[in-house]
């Protein structure tokens, strides 16, 4: 049986707002509105649909990106002036992390959403 994630809804207090933040952050381009929801897709087929609500309950979002993206999205956060961390819990503030050979950062968006970017999957590479 094949099995996709195919989209997830991110309940936010400024869905326009929310969505153009993180394609700025990644550097990717935000589609236009669908219905209620502000999609943002992403390139493995995966949308995010963002959405008004009125209550926001903070989620996680990590994004897989290439070793070679990673410079210029952190440059972004950095610009942006976007309080970044080094692990999940935020205990690590203005560091990033080396996880497994690769490279990885934490940050909230405008709703509190904790977003990752990292540039290697964790845990023991597949063969």
């Amino acid at each position: 049986m094949k099995v996709e994630l195919n989209h997830t809804i991110v309940h936010t207090t400024d869905k326009r707002a929310s969505a153009q933040f993180v394609t700025e952050i990644l550097g990717i381009p935000m589609a236009d509105p669908w219905g209620p929801f502000q999609p943002v897709p992403l390139t493995n087929g995966v949308i995010l649909e963002y959405l008004d609500s009125a209550e926001v309950h903070p989620q996680h979002y990590a994004f897989l990106i290439g070793d070679e993206d990673f410079d210029a999205v952190f440059a972004r956060i950095q610009a942006a002036g976007v309080t970044f961390y080094a692990d999940p819990f935020l205990h690590r503030p203005g560091e990033i992390n080396h996880l497994y050979g690769g490279r990885g950062v934490y940050f909230h968006d405008p709703d509190g959403h904790i977003m990752e970017v990292f540039t290697h999957p964790y845990g023991p590479t597949p063969e």
